[in-house]
């Protein structure tokens, strides 16, 4: 499935009916975790304004996280948070952009170190990288554009572990990184600011 998930992941958008975590998490199989990561913070990745919308998905994406650091290998979500539909702004625009991410990263990926994906301790610490990566994106400030690059982080590192290429996976934690920092400085020049002016 790795190679070729954009195939899957566009049958389930043209043929399951009852789009949710739940149904999407049955087309994951193995890389339930992976996709999640991927479909949820896609939408705070995109710079738009999304109604705060993206606190929920964030929040989901946290307790995934926790489910992976303590070695949790299948997924485990409230049922209401399973059963819940998939906004329609999701199944009709950004599954789709997702789609064609994912065929233009599977045109050039190639397994790299698949074997160290598979170690019983890089799960672990997955979660624990896309757990600062999403609180970083949650504790931006409203409507700033912080939350962007934490949350490209993690679709970059959900695509490298979904494609199991290590260099896409390293790529996201780069991203990730990159917006962590650019937050926290940021903010502390605009404390400093704010303490001069009080």
């Amino acid at each position: 499935m790795a190679k070729h998930f954009s195939t899957e992941l566009e049958y389930w958008v043209n043929n399951t009916k009852h789009k949710t975590i739940a149904s999407l998490n049955e087309l994951a199989d193995e890389k339930g975790f992976a996709i999640l990561f991927l479909l949820l913070m896609s939408i705070p990745a995109l710079p738009l304004p999304t109604g705060g919308v993206t606190h929920l998905f964030e929040l989901i994406v946290m307790i995934i996280c926790l489910e992976l650091i303590i070695g949790r290998r299948s997924l485990w979500l409230p049922k209401k948070w399973q059963k819940r539909k998939l906004p329609k702004t999701i199944e009709t625009k950004t599954i789709p952009f997702l789609i064609k991410i994912i065929r233009w990263f599977e045109r050039y990926s190639r397994p790299r170190l698949a074997g160290l994906l598979k170690h019983r301790l890089f799960s672990p610490i997955i979660g624990l990288i896309v757990f600062g990566f999403t609180l970083g994106a949650f504790l931006a400030p409203p409507f700033s554009g912080l939350d962007t690059l934490p949350s490209l982080g993690v679709v970059f590192l959900s695509i490298g572990l979904i494609l199991e290429d290590t260099a896409i996976l390293l790529f996201g934690i780069l991203v990730g990184l990159l917006g962590v920092l650019l937050e926290i400085g940021l903010s502390s020049i605009i404390v400093h600011q704010l303490s001069r002016l009080f």
